[in-house]
């Protein structure tokens, strides 16, 4: 038998269900706060994601010639495809831009706990506003993204970063341009590995200095206020857009404390993104044991729409996936519930019944009832049999006597309860029953 792709799921009904639920509540929540959904195409250009990263990207995606003899690649993240759409009509759309997308990326990579090579991700981004409002908008709304689903303050932390900050301070150690970025990728991947490793690339990087400086790192990366921060910052102090970038830190917290959401923020230097174009503010978030990768990431990319042909236009956004998140609910039993049942299942006593009852079935699901029925004419003790087995709450019994009072029994299959409904306002009183259950 042939079986599915490594790192490619099956989504059998149960989990389909869940996938369901799960963007149901992100789309909800998009919408609460103003994002208009967007889509793209999921097969891209493959320099469109070369010219934001870099050529070496390449080796991590799913890419092929195609028969028009065009270099294309399944897209690995959204990012890209929204810079172009927003580069392409920029003049003509209002400002800020606040769109978002649910969508599947690809990425050809080691399949791993967390991390597979077909996976959903919510992509949302923000358009046009320079201003560290934007920001704490993004990230209160990622934090309300956890908080739809049951997680709280001692489940996940948003650890919060600041490029900006890195580049005044190394700039103040004479590392700047090329070599900054260099650093910054040392940076990131400091959390993963021991210090001997990470002093053996910095020697190889900045040379007899290295021991100094990684000194100097690891104390920003150790501060968690704004004081502790000022201190490790030393020199760079000096500089006055320092001061300009710490009076910003001080506002992005003083929003995010108004929004109600600081008790979720940690500040920490050590994530500094990965990714060459994050320009300010990075943020990632994680379980807070720490046991899982990052739940969701995103920053500041100012220069991303510019780079990619079109105009000049500040820009923050992020991404968080299914994977890691649905084990995590998984995890903490949060997984959204998912009606798997019917709401009614219909069984008649015979042919004429049946006939009376087809016809209620089509009205009561074009009213939004799931309703159910034997397709197959079978008995009357088989068709509950049925009733019990698909899961369905009620019955709703086509009897000979009873419809030849006008009325259609209904039946609690939990309870056996039964209760007769007039027939010409079975619609009516299922709508108000409906309801109640659902209050």
């Amino acid at each position: 038998m042939t079986q599915s792709l490594p790192g490619f799921r099956e989504f059998y009904p149960p989990e389909c269900a869940v996938k369901r639920a799960i963007f149901q509540k992100w789309q909800q929540t998009m919408l609460a706060y103003g994002f208009a959904e967007v889509e793209a195409p999921i097969l891209e250009p493959l320099e469109l994601f070369t010219d934001k990263s870099g050529p070496e990207i390449a080796e991590q995606l799913f890419h092929f010639v195609d028969k028009g003899g065009r270099a294309v690649a399944l897209r690995p993240e959204f990012t890209p495809s929204v810079v172009r759409m927003v580069a392409a009509r920029a003049q003509g759309l209002r400002k800020p831009i606040k769109w978002f997308n649910i969508g599947e990326q690809f990425r050809f990579e080691r399949p791993q706990k967390g991390r597979l090579r077909s996976f959903y991700q919510l992509n949302v981004d923000c358009f046009g506003l320079a201003d560290f409002s934007a920001d704490a908008e993004l990230i209160a709304l990622l934090i309300q993204l956890f908080r739809v689903f049951g997680l709280t303050q001692a489940d996940v932390h948003i650890r919060l970063s600041d490029r900006n900050l890195w580049f005044f301070f190394l700039e103040s150690c004479g590392i700047t341009g090329q070599a900054a970025l260099d650093v910054l990728a040392l940076i990131d991947k400091m959390e993963r590995e021991d210090r001997a490793k990470s002093l053996e690339k910095f020697q190889k990087c900045v040379g007899d200095n290295a021991s100094v400086l990684l000194t100097q790192i690891e104390a920003l990366i150790a501060a968690r206020d704004l004081p502790s921060l000022k201190i490790a910052l030393g020199g760079a102090l000096s500089n006055p857009a320092v001061a300009q970038r710490l009076a910003e830190w001080e506002g992005l917290l003083d929003t995010l404390d108004a929004m109600g959401v600081l008790p979720f923020i940690q500040i920490d230097l050590g994530i500094v993104r990965g990714l060459a174009y994050y320009t300010g503010f990075v943020f990632e978030a994680f379980e807070v044991s720490g046991r899982s990768r990052a739940l969701a990431g995103g920053g500041r990319y100012d220069t991303l729409v510019e780079k990619l042909g079109g105009p000049a236009l500040p820009a923050v956004g992020f991404a968080i996936g299914d994977v890691v998140l649905t084990d995590l609910l998984t995890e903490k039993n949060l997984l959204p519930t998912c009606n798997m049942t019917p709401d009614f299942y219909v069984v008649s006593s015979g042919p004429a019944e049946r006939r009376i009852a087809l016809g209620d079935v089509q009205i009561l699901r074009a009213a939004g009832f799931w309703v159910e029925y034997a397709l197959v004419d079978t008995g009357f003790s088989k068709q509950l049999k049925l009733a019990d087995q698909a899961g369905a709450r009620h019955a709703l019994i086509y009897g000979e006597s009873e419809l030849a009072q006008g009325l259609v029994k209904l039946r609690h299959l939990g309870t056996r309860v039964e209760s007769d409904v007039p027939h010409a306002q079975l619609k009516e009183t299922l709508s108000t029953l409906s309801s109640s259950h659902h209050a």
